[in-house]
């Protein structure tokens, strides 16, 4: 055997995936790279406010300040702040000179709206864990292993080949032979296509995923509208006029009708729902381009396999709507790519092609790999 038949060999050896490991399941990333961020934000910015909101308020003390009379005592000037807090109830009075009343309890109940927010922020993260994950998860895994075995069943033909062509006595013959085979589709792999074209007829996976962004979208657009309606009525207003005046103190002469309170805490209120707004508002476009990624083709991962030799989901199958499945798992696809191992390889084999001047000579992997295996420099035209 010829020293460069003897290289050929090993190189082709060298060419074959090892068998995955068990760590491939664990490690598949369920999550786009743009959700997973979305999530972080969305979820945890309210809570990191509200816990800062919660720690000034355990270690200020009385989130309000009542200026009581001079002659209030101590206790009763606690009690003063006690009750406009309890309350939290603005008296004034109109042009007309009529009293009116305004509760300032939204205030009151900022921060806890806030945890409510971020709860209704996780809602869409655990409807796509437990509604699309797991399918997700096993079509990935199946997916994946199978892109593998294409690329090591095309080498192991590689090798096959070789052997044939090296015990042929006419050339001629084998090239022959070997365009009937394309020709015929011997070198097809139907599993994997039949699998993915079923997932391009699937829709399940696609609405979930525009059903996780419209809630998204909608939490985030219902936020804004709630603290744009905090600011335009209550948020304007640290200060107001409590009556203490009711039940035994209502006949109490010397309290007067109205006392003025302001509230400490005010300033901080509006900086944290300045906060939470201004970054949900930025937020609203990334969402709406997650959606809105669905409505194209990404057909950059699987142009790569149409190098292997019948696979052309892309140029027969790949023409209809994009909005199915099959386009939800290759975006998926691409956010896993360390896990495919096949393709850093045929990306190299591709961009070899790409370099080489006849290109009409390299159709496939196989005819590239047959080059490199000292079968022939040149192969027949069409």
């Amino acid at each position: 055997m010829s020293l460069s038949h003897t290289a050929a060999e090993y190189m082709l050896s060298d060419a074959l995936l090892p068998d995955p490991s068990s760590s491939r399941a664990k490690g598949l990333r369920l999550e786009l790279p743009s959700d997973r961020l979305l999530k972080f934000v969305t979820v945890g910015l309210p809570l990191f406010l509200v816990s800062l909101a919660f720690a000034r308020e355990f270690s200020s003390g009385s989130q309000i300040s009542c200026f009581s009379p001079t002659n209030f005592t101590g206790k009763q000037s606690a009690y003063t702040d006690t009750a406009c807090w309890d309350s939290l109830i603005h008296h004034g009075f109109d042009a007309e000179g009529r009293a009116i009343t305004k509760s300032l309890w939204a205030l009151k109940v900022f921060p806890y709206s806030l945890l409510v927010v971020a709860v209704l922020m996780y809602l869409p993260y655990l409807l796509w864990r437990y509604a699309a994950a797991p399918a997700l998860h096993c079509d990935l895994l199946f997916i994946i292993d199978e892109l593998d075995k294409s690329y090591n069943r095309s080498v192991r033909l590689v090798q096959h080949m070789k052997k044939v062509q090296q015990a042929s006595a006419e050339p001629e013959q084998f090239w022959e032979e070997y365009e009937r085979a394309r020709r015929e589709r011997y070198f097809e792999f139907p599993l994997l296509e039949r699998y993915l074209t079923c997932k391009q007829h699937a829709h399940a996976l696609v609405f979930i995923y525009i059903l996780r962004n419209l809630l998204l979208l909608l939490f985030l657009a219902a936020t804004c509208l709630y603290l744009v309606f905090l600011h335009l009525n209550i948020f304007f207003q640290d200060e107001f006029s409590c009556s203490i005046k009711t039940g035994l103190l209502e006949a109490e002469p010397h309290i007067p009708s109205l006392i003025p309170c302001k509230l400490v805490f005010f300033s901080v209120f509006q900086l944290i729902s300045l906060s939470v707004g201004s970054v949900y508002v930025l937020l609203i476009p990334v969402v709406i381009y997650n959606a809105l990624q669905l409505c194209q083709w990404d057909k950059g991962l699987l142009s790569v396999y149409e190098m292997l030799p019948a696979f052309d989901l892309l140029s027969r199958r790949m023409l209809t709507c994009p909005l199915n499945d099959l386009n939800v798992i290759l975006l998926f696809l691409r956010a896993n790519i360390s896990e495919l191992t096949s393709f850093s390889r045929l990306n190299a084999v591709s961009a070899l092609r790409e370099a080489t001047a006849n290109k009409e000579d390299i159709d496939t992997v196989i005819d590239f790999m047959t080059l490199l295996a000292g079968l022939e420099t040149t192969k027949p035209k069409h």
